[in-house]
């Protein structure tokens, strides 16, 4: 269950460039951020609804009002300002959480694994999400507070599945092969229980099949805010754990060796990894292969260190997820698509690259 070359140990401190190694990481790491801010300056332009470019620019730069200057009726100004302020710059907002959120989480879970396919669907957390979606759907719960109580199922979801892979990582059973392999088993679980609630209420079906498929149709300033809010917290102190995992990819009689307690560092990171990954699935529904392909793309470019993966990854994953965002309106401006259609299409063949990458311990030939 380990994982490959991209999990190769961190040099030891005062080996030859190492120092030179970390300031060509921070700057890599500024250079993606860098390109993060162009995507959400650019995104604004984008949408269902044509607003000039010219007219985009000069409403987001003379706050709140804009349009002067332009040949657009006063009616229709308004209208323009509404849709930046109110929807677009909101669902940008949402897509950049989102997918920071899921980007740190992934690679949180990746290096707790030490595994480069675990990513945060892997564990069954998504699963859960939807399950907490599900019955809101079904059973018809909250229907005057929808935009409460489809969150906060899909959130309470999330982390129940998440409890479940702590208890299992506080029991004499804990190793990684047994968590890896009881989130998988949990993912299926789950889904099994989904199936049933589809058949319970068909008529529900659509909106379950849409949040399944992910979207960012529930941002809004309230909800931008509350995510944020939560990936402060949980990203400032996932970020904290960098040494340890460092020092964990070494084995884990290593890192005990230099103080680590391995098992409270495990337990607390799985935590926090499903409060970030909660918070995602509960406003967008589950988006894909967000949290396994932005570790990987920072390892290749910065290196191995996990003081610069994570905090990397959550920058990745929000281009990730601004780009999807942005090219499905580019293919399809009509109309809104589930931005998990796109980040499936880039990641399901990303994941079949990474299994033939990684060397096999057993073939059919060697039988």
């Amino acid at each position: 269950m380990n994982g490959s070359s991209d999990h190769a140990p961190v040099p030891p401190v005062g080996s030859p460039g190492r120092e030179e190694g970390r300031a060509r990481s921070l700057y890599l790491l500024l250079a993606i951020l860098g390109i993060v801010a162009i995507v959400i300056v650019l995104s604004p332009l984008l949408g269902t609804v044509f607003i000039p470019p010219l007219t985009v620019l000069r409403i987001l730069l003379e706050l709140p009002n804009g349009c002067v200057g332009t040949s657009a009726s006063p009616n229709l100004c308004t209208a323009y300002a509404e849709i930046i302020w109110q929807e677009r710059i909101p669902e940008i907002g949402l897509a950049t959480i989102a997918g920071a959120a899921l980007g740190i989480s992934g690679a949180t879970l990746q290096g707790v694994f030490r595994n480069p396919l675990a990513d945060p669907f892997l564990l069954g957390i998504s699963s859960g999400g939807t399950i907490g979606a599900a019955i809101v759907f079904d059973f018809h719960i909250g229907q005057l507070q929808a935009d409460l109580f489809l969150p906060l199922f899909a959130f309470i979801g999330a982390i129940a599945t998440g409890l479940v892979i702590l208890g299992v990582a506080l029991s004499r059973y804990g190793s990684v092969e047994t968590l890896l392999l009881t989130g998988v088993a949990l993912s299926s679980l789950l889904s099994a229980v989904l199936a049933l609630l589809l058949l319970y209420n068909p008529i529900g079906s659509e909106q379950v099949a849409f949040w399944l498929l992910g979207g960012l149709g529930n941002a809004s300033w309230t909800v931008d805010g509350i995510a944020m809010g939560v990936l402060l917290v949980t990203g400032t102190l996932l970020s904290l754990f960098g040494r340890e995992l460092n020092l964990m990819q070494l084995g884990g009689d290593v890192a005990r060796s230099a103080g680590v307690d391995v098992r409270r560092v495990r337990v607390w990171m799985i935590l926090l990894a499903s409060l970030t990954t909660g918070v995602a699935v509960a406003f967008t529904g589950i988006i894909g292969f967000v949290g396994l392909v932005s570790p990987h793309v920072v390892r290749r470019i910065a290196g191995t260190d996990y003081r610069i993966v994570l905090p990397g990854s959550a920058l990745v994953g929000a281009v990730f997820l601004l780009g999807a965002r942005d090219t499905s309106l580019l293919i399809y401006s009509s109309s809104v698509l589930p931005i998990g259609i796109f980040t499936a299409f880039f990641g399901a063949p990303f994941f079949i690259y990474l299994l033939f990458r990684r060397r096999p311990t057993t073939t059919m030939g060697g039988l």
